[in-house]
């Protein structure tokens, strides 16, 4: 035999081996079955069915199209979140050109800025739902709120101290929107069925309503058509307010210490560490420009090494960035505690922005 009649018998044989398989679908019927579930109609049906699934070559693709959904939902959420995840805990932020308004607020700026990183360029992910690989990390929904709780503590300082002359005035009504908008929940998707079937405004939509709320006051502020009063007592009532806020959350930070430190498996550390380690970050941004705002009244105070010292703190509470978020025993010797060493920095910013706030007081 010549080789090109055994390389005709070779394709001759694969062709049979793929056209053909086991059982063509032409069973015929069971008689005088009763039409129904599994009469003549049904059972029409699944011959069709069988047909359509006995055609050659049909099986291998079913069997690789099965291993392929498999595979892909295998690799969907692990990569996905690998993808997704990002703790933008960067101190040298800064807001973009397009948020900065010359003679407008460079604390609000930061504001505005951070909103339009964490929920537009980053994706916000504590709302993401059950088909979305963000539903399943832990840590940067945790923090993004972080975040979102100290810009709604500023927002309302704007609308009651900064943003008004006096406290008899009235108050701006960007800023008093934009610091409702800010307490929006920020797990709250387009459809929750088991609160209503009607569709819902999202955590995403309240907060970006929010940055054009605080970007329009900026304008107006720099048009001369709103206040910012820049004064010792307003710097110090914000400060203030910031301070007790810290409180709260080194309150949550020891009872969770007291109760759990130690414990084998321990799955609520790592949410308390990035939420309180988003507030600190947040708290930092906003001071940050809030330096720039009232330079003049830290200069006139000597404030200048005291504020650069509270910063420092900031930075140090904000930066921590553990592989993995333990809650170890207070005097254990092997494994740390990083809910007490976070809590350490927290409360010596907190300290430093009461001493900063007793100066502004003289």
């Amino acid at each position: 035999m010549s080789f090109s009649e055994r390389l005709a018998d070779w394709r001759d044989k694969l062709r049979h081996r793929w056209m053909y398989r086991r059982g063509d679908g032409s069973a015929a019927p069971s008689a005088a079955a009763p039409d129904g579930p599994s009469g003549p109609g049904f059972a029409a049906r699944a011959a069709a069915v069988l047909a359509l699934l006995n055609r050659p070559g049909m099986g291998a693709l079913l069997k690789r199209g099965l291993i392929a959904i498999l595979v892909f939902i295998a690799l969907y959420y692990p990569v996905g979140m690998i993808v997704v995840h990002k703790v933008d805990d960067d101190m040298d932020f800064a807001p973009p050109a397009a948020d900065r308004v010359e003679g407008g607020s460079l604390a609000v700026s930061y504001a505005a800025a951070l909103i339009d990183r964490e929920v537009n360029q980053h994706s916000w992910t504590a709302n993401d739902p059950f088909f979305q690989p963000g539903v399943m990390l832990d840590n940067m929904p945790n923090f993004q709120q972080g975040i979102m709780s100290a810009l709604a503590r500023f927002g309302f300082e704007l609308t009651d101290q900064l943003g008004r002359t006096r406290g008899s005035s009235e108050a701006d009504p960007d800023l008093q929107r934009a610091a409702g908008l800010l307490q929006y929940p920020g797990n709250v998707w387009i459809w929750n069925p088991s609160v209503s079937l009607a569709p819902r405004a999202s955590s995403e939509s309240q907060y970006r309503d929010a940055r054009e709320k605080l970007l329009a006051y900026n304008r107006r502020l720099a048009a001369g058509n709103a206040n910012y009063d820049i004064r010792a007592d307003n710097l110090m009532a914000t400060l203030e307010r910031f301070a007790a806020d810290l409180g709260s959350s080194s309150a949550l930070i020891d009872r969770h210490v007291t109760e759990e430190a130690g414990s084998f498996l321990d799955t609520q550390a790592d949410d308390i560490f990035y939420f309180t380690k988003g507030k600190l970050y947040g708290y930092h941004m906003v001071l940050t420009g809030l330096e720039k705002d009232f330079a003049r009244i830290i200069a006139e105070r000597n404030l200048q090494k005291p504020w650069s010292e509270m910063m420092d703190s900031f930075r140090k509470a904000a930066g921590l960035q553990p592989w993995v978020v333990t809650n170890g025993a207070p005097g254990a010797q092997f494994q740390p505690n990083h809910l007490a060493m976070q809590g350490f920095y927290l409360m010596r910013a907190r300290t430093q922005l009461r001493e900063v706030s007793n100066i502004l007081l003289k």
